[in-house]
């Protein structure tokens, strides 16, 4: 059974394993940075299947960020009928590409110096 967790970035959630390529919303971090995704709302690897409330702090999700895009343009039209009221706007949402590189337990020193923080 291939692990995988659920994480949640950007006001979205995402299944991913290790190796999976996901587009995230722009997180600060440069290209080529190690990023850590967080937070991990369940995961399911070789003890079964867990899921926190709301989230696990025994579990680090960890990427590289391998790109930055802009996602394709959508558009907004609002027209009223009759009024010759038309507004066209467009929105290209910008987005990081982020490889997940592994879903590792936390050691127990590095989750007590988390919640200190």
């Amino acid at each position: 059974m291939e692990s995988y967790a659920v994480i949640k970035t950007g006001g979205k959630q995402y299944r991913v394993k290790p190796g999976d390529v996901i587009r995230v919303e722009l997180l600060a971090d440069e290209v080529g940075a190690e990023v850590a995704l967080a937070p991990v709302l369940a995961v399911s690897d070789e003890k079964g299947f867990r899921f926190g409330t709301p989230e696990l702090t025994d579990i680090r999700v960890t990427g590289t960020v391998t790109d930055r895009i802009r996602d394709r343009k959508v558009i907004s039209f609002k027209q009223k009928r009759r009024k010759g009221y038309r507004r066209k706007i467009g929105h290209r949402q910008n987005l990081t590409v982020c490889r997940i590189d592994g879903i590792e337990p936390v050691a127990q020193q590095e989750q007590e110096t988390d919640h200190g923080a």
